[in-house]
């Protein structure tokens, strides 16, 4: 017996529309979130140094600061994608 594929009907060998849905919009949650959280230094660098003209060396701590959390951002949509393809996996 070939082992059911996660997003397709049994039956009917189409797309179970229903599942990828409860699958995707999760990770689009998080993705949406680590996106904010990756605005925020680049919103604080606005206000700081193109609102107040506050040293514009600044700027490179904040764009360190973005690529910080887009880097940890990836590594958790990775990580949860990862465990949640094993929990697919195990059922």
């Amino acid at each position: 017996m070939s082992p059911s594929r996660p997003f397709f009907d049994s039956p009917s060998g189409e797309f179970d529309t229903g599942q990828i849905l409860f699958e995707a919009i999760p990770l689009a949650k998080l993705v949406a979130g680590i996106g904010v959280a990756a605005l925020l230094p680049q919103l604080v660098h606005w206000l700081f140094v193109e609102l107040f003209s506050i040293t514009p060396a600044l700027g490179f701590v904040f764009t360190l600061a973005t690529q910080f959390v887009l880097a940890v951002g990836t590594g958790l949509v990775l990580i949860y994608v990862v465990v949640r393809a094993h929990q697919l996996a195990d059922q």
